[in-house]
């Protein structure tokens, strides 16, 4: 399974070469059949590994990194997959998304 598209790759690795900005994030990945929601800016060189905002429906989302290899694994009830949220339009930069998720204890458009 290819979780995100090839212009997605390019945008997340182009942010990556500067890490300092607060970019617009590029994709929102999330759980059909759980509460968790990544929300991604840029991407390392690896291919593999990205920065943003990681939601788990813990009650405590971050900014860090994750593995979209070990998303790719992640299986739910009846085989559900992490998806890509096609409808999601990103307006803030990454900042403005954390605040808002930390603020309500979760993942939440600013």
């Amino acid at each position: 399974m290819v979780l995100l598209s090839a212009q997605h790759r390019r945008q997340l690795l182009l942010n990556g070469l500067d890490r300092e900005k607060d970019h617009i994030p590029v994709v929102k990945l999330f759980t059909p059949w759980a509460n968790a929601t990544w929300v991604l800016k840029d991407m390392e060189t690896d291919g593999d590994t990205c920065f943003g905002l990681c939601d788990l429906g813990l009650g405590e989302p971050e900014l860090g990194y994750v593995s979209l290899n070990e998303l790719n694994r992640l299986r739910g009830p009846a085989g559900l997959t992490v998806e890509v949220d096609m409808h999601w339009e990103p307006t803030k930069p990454l900042s403005a998304y954390a605040s808002a998720a930390r603020a309500n204890r979760r993942y939440l458009e600013p």
